[in-house]
């Protein structure tokens, strides 16, 4: 990780003037990092693509919709750069749940910075994990609902269990080629048509 894109926006305006000591691109020069600047959303977005990590010079308050942002265009870390200011500016969201994947601050070592960066990375990728199995989950879960539901309408319509429903519709799916779940909604679908229409 070399390259990082810093947001600042107005609620950060009173911070040091560029290139003074404390500012998140003049601490992460000094450590070796290619640094870029964004105060705009379109300059965000427009940058974003080049860096390896976000680092927020925000109160937390703005977190979640830099990071949403963000991460529409490019999935990367994203840290939070607290300093008094930004922390005086958070105290009031610190128990709501932000997104985060670390944090820095302006009085850490160069070689805190490097493992803060390199553990952030790394939280970033479990995240993602996590998200996609959650995705998963909820989609598998939705799937279960259907056959459910088809499962009950063709022991309700066949006057059969429901071990033998299922046992029809997984052979209806074979014998067409399709997932289960696109046979059930299909079943579901005109069921509830023809329960519309009486």
């Amino acid at each position: 990780m070399h390259s990082l894109l810093v947001i600042h926006n107005s609620l950060t305006a009173n911070e040091p003037a560029a290139g003074s000591p404390g500012r998140p691109d003049t601490v992460l020069r000094a450590c070796g990092y290619l640094v870029e600047v964004a105060r705009t959303e379109e300059e965000a977005i427009s940058r974003i693509t080049e860096a390896d990590a976000s680092i927020l010079n925000l109160p937390i308050t703005a977190i979640n919709h830099w990071g949403m942002l963000l991460m529409q265009q490019k999935t990367a870390p994203i840290l939070w750069w607290c300093t008094d200011e930004t922390a005086t500016l958070s105290v009031t969201a610190c128990e709501d749940n932000i997104m985060v994947d670390g944090l820095l601050a302006p009085s850490m070592h160069p070689q805190e910075i490097h493992w803060s960066l390199h553990f952030s990375a790394k939280q970033c990728f479990e995240r993602q994990q996590w998200m996609k199995e959650r995705e998963q989950l909820l989609s598998r879960l939705e799937e279960r609902k259907w056959i459910d539901m088809a499962k009950g309408i063709l022991s309700k319509v066949k006057n059969i269990s429901e071990s033998e429903a299922y046992d029809l519709l997984r052979k209806q799916a074979m014998n067409e080629r399709k997932r289960m779940v696109d046979v059930a909604t299909s079943i579901v679908k005109v069921y509830q048509l023809l329960q519309d229409q009486t």
